[in-house]
């Protein structure tokens, strides 16, 4: 039985997962198997990763359903006791499983596992996540997650490992949510567990910049329920200031293309104390000029040029 499933969903990423995939054969914790779950890609993926002819690979194809589905599946079908997730596209250094499995060994208590990473916003631009009140050479239980969860995210997919049992009790991904499946898993044991990070950075994130501004996109996602979290933000002021920060997001990618009670919906949530003045002063301006400034800070970031409103 191996210790770490690795779970990959995959949909449409012939360019890329072949160099995941053998990042993953590079690992030099050896205990693991590979579930890749081929959410039915209609480019040549599948033939890509049956071309590898690696053992520790077991394929499933399952039609089109969405990256949490795939997930899901490919928690069920695993053996391991941790799972490690990993996005088609993005890429492990040969240290990380060895990490995550000696993390685990060290806080053998905790929800999730995290490793450090960083973030390819361009062929040749890097940028290094910072956490607050987490210094760059801490190791072990964070002590407040949901506060360390700002400027950058702790807890990002490719770069962490959860005990399976954890992820069952949980239920896994919501299959029905389309955007920020993630963050709501990751809200829920976050809440009821404590959350250890390692001090290396043994992953690449390939940030993924939009091209264009899709209006139906952002009319057709279907968010997390924020009522969900209640009680708990009533007894946790970091993680009401932790969702808050994500209904203004939300609000503001309503507000942009005009989805006003949408918009309306997510902020009346929000305490006001949590809305800064850059906050304030967006909302203040007409949609159109928030279009201008997305695409700006879109064709910066792809020169290595970044920052954020809430910071």
């Amino acid at each position: 039985m191996p210790f770490i499933s690795v779970v990959i969903p995959l949909y449409n990423k012939s360019n890329y997962i072949e160099k995941t995939l053998k990042s993953v054969f590079e690992q030099t914790f050896t205990d693991y198997e590979i579930i890749v779950v081929n959410d039915g890609s209609i480019d040549d993926s599948e033939i890509k990763v049956l071309s590898l002819k690696n053992s520790r690979i077991t394929l499933y194809n399952q039609k089109n359903q969405g990256v949490s589905v795939a997930r899901n599946l490919g928690i069920e079908k695993s053996k391991g006791e941790l799972i490690a997730f990993l996005d088609a596209d993005d890429y492990w250094y040969p240290n990380h499983l060895e990490e995550l499995n000696n993390l685990y060994h060290n806080f053998p208590d905790c929800g999730m596992y995290c490793s450090r990473y960083k973030i390819k916003t361009t062929k040749k631009h890097f940028q290094i996540p910072n956490h607050n009140q987490i210094d760059s050479s801490f190791k072990g239980i964070i002590k407040d997650y949901f506060s360390s969860n700002i400027p950058f995210r702790v807890t990002w997919t490719s770069s962490l490992a959860i005990p399976k049992e954890i992820i069952e009790k949980f239920g896994g991904f919501t299959p029905s949510i389309t955007n920020g499946q993630d963050l709501e898993l990751w809200t829920k044991i976050g809440i009821k567990h404590s959350i250890a990070i390692t001090n290396t950075i043994t992953a690449i994130y390939n940030y993924d910049i939009p091209n264009s501004l899709a209006k139906n996109s952002v009319g057709s996602m279907n968010l997390m329920n924020f009522e969900q979290f209640k009680i708990s933000e009533q007894q946790n002021s970091s993680l009401k200031f932790f969702l808050d920060l994500y209904r203004i997001e939300y609000g503001l990618r309503y507000y942009i293309f005009g989805y006003t009670p949408k918009m309306n919906f997510y902020l009346k949530d929000v305490d006001k104390q949590n809305i800064s003045l850059k906050i304030r002063f967006l909302l203040n301006l007409p949609a159109f000029s928030l279009r201008f400034f997305l695409k700006l800070k879109n064709s910066l970031k792809r020169i290595g040029i970044n920052f954020s409103i809430y910071q």
